[in-house]
């Protein structure tokens, strides 16, 4: 099982690969984009009620 230091690395890991697709292919396939942000949106709010400043790690910056 893992633990809060694990989830919380392998949130940021995700987090951070799927800004840089985000950044990427952002006006080439809106659905493909939009199922992207809702994942951003969950992993956004999973990192925040886990404590993690999101100030430096997010570049979507809506």
């Amino acid at each position: 099982m893992p633990n809060g230091a694990d989830i919380i690395r392998d949130s940021i890991t995700e987090f951070s690969r799927l800004q840089g697709w985000m950044l990427s292919i952002k006006d080439k396939d809106p659905e493909t984009y939009i199922s992207m942000h809702e994942r951003y949106i969950e992993l956004k709010v999973t990192l925040s009620s886990l404590g993690v400043n999101l100030a430096e790690l997010d570049r979507i910056k809506e």
